[in-house]
């Protein structure tokens, strides 16, 4: 069988649907299969702020059993904490490692699972993130073809948030796909996929920029404030106003309190890792606000698709790789950015290894075709994760900068990819 065929075999669209459902369901029983263990001693920082990984908290959990899905569990426990009083931003040692940090709302909305077994739960958690993201990437104005090429190269780094039961394909979903309701004039759908985007991480937020590109921003503002209300006084159905305006602040203090403790596989990280920077956190997010935002003073092309679809990119870029508390299984996110400035413009050689170094040194950093040995003296150390996608986000800035009023999205695979 020739390779031409292989290939059109596997950019069908109802085979990438199968890959994604496979995906998300062989993770969720994975996962249920590891079963518990035990929390060992952690490695903590004496000197760290961050509410959970200092000692005095950190041996709280020491001899607790959790399972491989623990974020999965954070979730789920969040609506029972929600319902029965108790405060959503603080640690459980005897129910789940780490903290909730999302926001009372998503803590309601888990309530349509938490009943669940887990495996029945799970598994719906991992395929709304799968599907989400896989509806998104399909709405993109690319071709059928080039939309599957997309789906096939965020595939492993989607696994990699499903394995860790994360929301990030979701949001990378929500976001994609509220720029594509923009696109489409649908106001009203584009304002609700960034609401819940920031009602479930607070850096979904940066998708209302996008609001800028398009007509009727009235009814963009408008539609958005609704969204935002409505979501916002949800948890009334279950928790009265006081208990609920309780829960906010907690969630601000716990924000505040959280964010002071790391670097992540960042901008931050990288320039600590590489270059033993060991201030300067507040000064890059500022430096990264100011960039990300220069290129909205070129108004004169926001009626361009390819400006369009590179602000996108740089958005889903920026917001992980500018993000102090960034982690492996985020990087969906980021790798979906890649892949759609990537898909924007035509071939040329230098973009195509840019990309194979994003998904070399990104997607299979974190695999088992590297040895531990190079993770663990060479990749994790010097953070390299983050480092192709800085290289992707700082081209997308200079293209957005000198990127000409003509330029249009190459209309067939060949023209992006090459013979």
């Amino acid at each position: 069988m020739k390779w031409s065929t292989i290939r059109n075999f596997l950019l069908q669209p109802r085979v990438v649907l199968a890959l994604y459902i496979i995906m998300a369901v062989v993770a969720s029983v994975q996962l249920i299969a590891l079963g518990t263990h035990m929390m060992a001693a952690p490695t903590t920082d004496i000197h760290s702020t961050d509410i959970v990984n200092n000692p005095e908290t950190a041996k709280l959990f020491v001899g607790n059993y959790f399972t491989e899905y623990n974020n999965y569990v954070i979730f789920r426990q969040s609506f029972f904490h929600l319902i029965h009083g108790q405060n959503l931003y603080t640690i459980y040692p005897k129910e789940q490692w780490d903290l909730y940090k999302y926001s009372p709302t998503f803590a309601l909305c888990m309530g349509a699972l938490a009943y669940l077994p887990d495996l029945l739960g799970l598994t719906i958690w991992n395929l709304l993130n799968a599907l989400t993201l896989l509806a998104a990437i399909r709405m993109l104005p690319f071709t059928v073809k080039v939309r599957s090429m997309l789906c096939w190269f965020v595939a492993i780094e989607m696994l990699t948030s499903l394995q860790n039961a994360q929301s990030n394909a979701l949001m990378a979903g929500l976001m994609i796909g509220a720029f594509c309701c923009m696109q489409n004039g649908k106001v009203q759908w584009a304002t609700l996929w960034l609401v819940l985007a920031t009602f479930i991480k607070l850096y979904g937020a940066i998708g209302f920029c996008l609001f800028l590109f398009y007509p009727d921003k009235v009814r963009f503002i408008l539609f958005a404030a609704l969204w935002t209300v409505l979501l916002f006084v949800l948890p009334l159905v279950a928790v009265p106003m006081q208990a609920l305006l309780w829960q906010y602040h907690n969630w601000a203090t716990m924000l505040a309190a959280d964010q002071a403790g790391s670097y992540g596989l960042s901008v931050m990280g990288w320039l600590h890792a590489w270059f033993g920077v060991e201030q300067g956190k507040t000064v890059v997010s500022v430096v990264g606000i100011v960039l990300f935002l220069l290129p909205f003073v070129r108004y004169k092309i926001y009626d361009n698709l390819v400006f369009r679809l590179l602000t996108l990119a740089s958005m889903l870029l920026w917001v992980i790789i500018f993000n102090h508390k960034a982690e492996s299984p985020t990087f969906v996110i980021a790798v979906a950015g890649a892949g759609i400035w990537y898909f924007s413009r035509p071939y040329a050689l230098w973009r195509t290894v840019l990309l194979w170094l994003v998904f070399a040194f990104t997607t299979l950093s974190v695999t088992d075709i590297f040895p531990h040995i190079v993770k663990q003296q060479f990749f994790t150390p010097y953070v390299i994760k983050v480092v192709p996608c800085i290289l992707v986000w700082a081209v997308v800035f200079i293209q957005l900068l000198v990127l000409k009023k003509n330029a249009i999205v190459p209309k067939n695979g060949t023209d992006v990819v090459g013979q």
